[in-house]
């Protein structure tokens, strides 16, 4: 199988503009499950950090709206990967993401995840998307281009104005109908899923993951 040529990005950098106010946290519904289905990805080192990986630094976080009527969503605070298990401190609010101005508000005991930009997109797309989650998946993107999976460009970096626009790009195409789930062709390893609620996310990455394990061995 050939491995996919993507451009090396370093996981962790924020590449947005961010108004960050540090206060202290407080719980919101939903919390739990969100947390509970990070707790699985992390113990499948979807989400996680590994001294053998991008260079020691952590990978993988995951969001959930804040309200169906506003744009705001709660997402894994900046390097929190490599932390098994994640409390309410660590993860924070957005309340505005200007994807065209690469601007983002957020609040919070810790900064948001350097991916918020690529999930605000995804939020931005439809009212109906409840999660999102980027994980990293060797295997799954490797396997991309033989399973036919949507793909953003490999010269497109993760973080970014263009990163958003060929989210939005893919999502209207249909070409996500099926799978709820993209893979980032130049953010090594880089997957995003979504779905109404963090069941559909999970079980759209899930099923994508089975799928590779069992027909790319």
């Amino acid at each position: 199988m050939d491995e996919m040529k993507g451009v090396p990005e370093v996981e962790g950098v924020i590449k947005y503009r961010l108004d960050y106010e540090k206060q202290m946290p407080t719980f919101w519904e939903g919390f739990a499950e969100l947390n509970a289905w990070r707790n699985i990805l992390f113990q499948m080192h979807l989400i996680g950090q590994e001294p053998s990986r991008y260079g020691g630094l952590g990978y993988g976080n995951i969001s959930c709206r804040s309200d169906r009527e506003e744009a705001g969503f709660f997402i894994s605070g900046t390097q929190t990967g490599g932390k098994e298990n994640l409390g309410v401190s660590d993860y924070c609010r957005i309340s505005q993401c200007d994807i065209r101005n690469n601007h983002i508000v957020a609040e919070g005991a810790v900064k948001p995840s350097s991916e918020a930009l690529s999930h605000g997109s995804v939020y931005q797309l439809s009212p109906s998307i409840g999660c999102v989650i980027h994980v990293h998946s060797d295997v799954l993107w490797r396997c991309a281009k033989h399973m036919s999976l949507p793909m953003t460009d490999e010269k497109t970096p993760y973080g970014t104005v263009a990163m958003a626009d060929e989210i939005a790009e893919l999502y209207h195409s249909g070409a996500l109908d099926n799978t709820r789930l993209f893979v980032m062709a130049g953010h090594e390893d880089g997957v995003i899923s979504f779905g109404d609620t963090i069941e559909q996310a999970g079980a759209a990455l899930i099923a994508q993951l089975s799928m590779a394990i069992q027909n790319f061995k």
